[in-house]
């Protein structure tokens, strides 16, 4: 049986890693935006084909991590509980 949405819980450890994979996405994705910004003839392969798919990986990078922060704090922020 599904848990309705606003009574979701989740462990306090398991959010806090969540959190901070994806904090951890979101930041290595604008990095790699500002490099590919400001300094794209030092990334790798130089086609211009290659920069923007690399730009076009970082900023779904950058999404993904932001909808998932974004979805443990709608469901899970005020609803986290003690254990292991």
């Amino acid at each position: 049986m599904v848990q309705s949405e606003s009574k979701m819980k989740m462990n306090n450890l398991l959010y806090d890693m969540l959190r901070s994979q994806a904090e951890s996405e979101r930041k290595k994705a604008f990095l790699t935006l500002e490099l590919l910004s400001t300094h794209p003839a030092g990334i790798g392969d130089h086609s211009t084909s290659d920069f923007y798919d690399n730009a076009n990986e970082a900023l779904e990078a950058l999404a993904s991590a932001d909808d998932r922060i974004a979805t443990l704090e709608k469901y899970y922020k005020e609803n986290k509980v003690q254990g292991i």
